[in-house]
């Protein structure tokens, strides 16, 4: 099983909208909200994402797709 951290910034758009939830349902991943700040006019989340790497790479191109800005994160952002 892989998992991947991501730090996600959503559009104006969309930070109302329940992306991270439906990843857990569209695809056969786990998601784990481990930082988040949403305001106004954008939100960004820093989202551990668990299960077959083709099925966290479906779920993070479909959120490309979306508009969300994705990067990978190295390392536990809590523990540093």
């Amino acid at each position: 099983m892989a998992r991947r951290r991501l730090h996600m910034t959503f559009p104006e758009h969309l930070i109302t909208e329940p992306l991270i939830y439906d990843l857990g349902k569209k695809f056969q991943v786990v998601t784990n909200i481990r930082r988040a700040n949403i305001e106004e006019r954008v939100g960004w989340v820093i989202l551990e994402l668990e299960g077959d790497e083709e099925e966290i790479e479906r779920a993070v191109d479909h959120t490309r797709d979306l508009g969300v800005d994705i990067s990978e994160i190295e390392g536990d952002v809590l523990e540093g």
